[in-house]
């Protein structure tokens, strides 16, 4: 029943249906909420676990963590965990104006589209080949949030940033030192934490703990087992680099290559550069 509604709801975000869903998931919401906004399998409900260890004062577990730092359409369940009774709400959505202030996260498309791909399987959406599967991403005809690039674009190009109301911040940097990511986020809601409080957290969220969270959760549906069954996956960062081939490479970046030279995220001709080797002279 649970993956039947997940699959119904996927589908049903790709159809006429999405804009009053749309309209109905951001009703209710307060000029002091902040929102933890990425493109899917960026990196959010990694942050999340984090973040409401520190904020809550408690160990975190999905139950509570999709209940204190819920997604918007569920954000009466939020707890007020921010200054001034503001309430920390995650959000997958393009920017949109009802956003006063907002935490948002990046990570390198190649990295997101297997990690996607792998749920579009679980949720038995298939494709032909991934080819297909790739070229449909790229024109943000996979997800109902559009473009990858287009949604960095909505965010980096909105109010927002424009004020100051903005922190952006990278996967790949927040792998390399999750610290200092989680105290620039807490230094943005203008909350003061202890240094070793926020390593507790961080260590009680590895990887490897969060994959044992997801085994206990009674929350999450049971899926048949195996890597794509797993909602918490390995969080790899250039786990891409093995898999694309120069084509594929290529043409991602007729699609996104102003966002990666944007991002910093290393171009196609960079990447066959690397993998050529040098000849001697």
């Amino acid at each position: 029943m649970r993956l039947a509604l997940k699959r119904f709801r996927h589908k049903a975000a790709r159809t006429k249906f999405r804009t009053p869903l749309i309209w109905l998931r951001n009703r209710g919401l307060d000029r002091s909420d902040v929102f933890l906004a990425s493109y899917p399998r960026s990196g959010s409900t990694w942050t999340r676990f984090v973040l409401y260890e520190i904020l809550a004062g408690e160990p975190s577990s999905f139950d509570n963590v999709n209940r204190g730092i819920p997604e918007n359409g569920i954000h009466w369940l939020a707890r007020p965990l921010l200054p001034g009774e503001g309430r920390l709400i995650k959000t997958h959505e393009p920017y949109r104006r009802e956003y006063g202030r907002a935490v948002y996260l990046v990570r390198d498309m190649r990295d997101v589209i297997f990690s996607q791909y792998s749920r579009e399987k679980e949720l038995g959406i298939l494709y032909d080949d991934f080819d297909g599967y790739l070229s449909k991403f790229l024109q943000g005809k996979i997800s109902g949030f559009g473009a990858w690039q287009k949604h960095i674009e909505s965010w980096l190009e909105s109010p927002l940033a424009r004020r100051g109301d903005l922190l952006l911040l990278k996967f790949e940097d927040m792998r390399k030192d999750m610290q200092s990511a989680i105290s620039h986020m807490l230094d943005f809601f203008g909350v003061p934490v202890l240094p070793e409080v926020v390593r507790a957290a961080i260590a009680n969220n590895s990887l490897d703990r969060m994959r044992e969270k997801e085994t206990q959760s009674k929350t999450l549906h049971q899926a048949k087992g195996g890597e794509e069954g797993r909602f918490v996956r390995k969080g790899s960062v250039g786990g891409w680099g093995e898999r694309l081939t120069d084509e594929q490479l290529e043409m991602i970046d007729t699609y996104v290559g102003e966002t990666f030279r944007r991002m910093g995220y290393p171009l196609a001709g960079a990447i066959a550069a690397a993998r050529s080797p040098v000849l001697a002279g």
